[in-house]
């Protein structure tokens, strides 16, 4: 199944996991630490509260720098923060995710030094993966795994969502660095 196929599947918290992780994996863009946006996570849970989202949100967003520098990657990093929805309503949620995929897989495709033969990241949310840059080719097959894992298993497919975007984010911090390094 592609991931357009996936999110168009996925019910809020699936949807509100999958936005959420390609934010996290690109907290490296938004100076932010590891454990900047645990409290959202943990507002996905089902004991958590309704408006712990919403407040998690909040935290994150007067926590992280807002400024950026102007870079492409980042300024999509930072529309990602900026255009999550405050309330965790399934309409909201689902074009919040839907553009935080493209907006991950982008920032993943700028990142990377090998070249990414498809026109735009649309072929690669579709299933076309000829041709693809490693970075791009390792975000997609996270955004995946997310959207399966929760599927499958509800809530209790939050860890592993939360693993799979924190190996995500190291990869993404490497590279951030690497490319910092290359520039300075």
């Amino acid at each position: 199944m592609s991931l357009v196929e996936l999110i168009a599947q996925a019910d809020d918290r699936g949807l509100a996991a999958s936005g959420l992780a390609c934010l996290d994996r690109c907290v490296p863009l938004l100076g932010g630490d590891d454990e900047i946006l645990r409290p959202l996570w943990a507002s996905l849970t089902d004991d958590a509260g309704s408006g712990d989202w919403g407040d998690g949100l909040e935290q994150a967003r007067g926590k992280l720098d807002v400024a950026g520098d102007g870079d492409e990657a980042v300024v999509l990093a930072h529309r990602m923060l900026e255009a999550a929805p405050a309330q965790r309503a399934a309409a909201e949620v689902r074009v919040w995710a839907d553009a935080c995929s493209v907006a991950s897989l982008q920032i993943h495709r700028l990142l990377d030094t090998a070249p990414d033969e498809a026109s735009s990241v649309d072929t690669r949310r579709q299933g076309g993966t000829e041709g693809m840059s490693p970075l791009v080719a390792a975000e997609l097959r996270r955004q995946v795994t997310v959207l399966e894992v929760l599927a499958g298993h509800g809530p209790a497919g939050l860890r592993r969502a939360l693993e799979v975007s924190t190996e995500g984010r190291r990869v993404l911090r490497a590279v951030v660095s690497r490319r910092t390094r290359q520039r300075g």
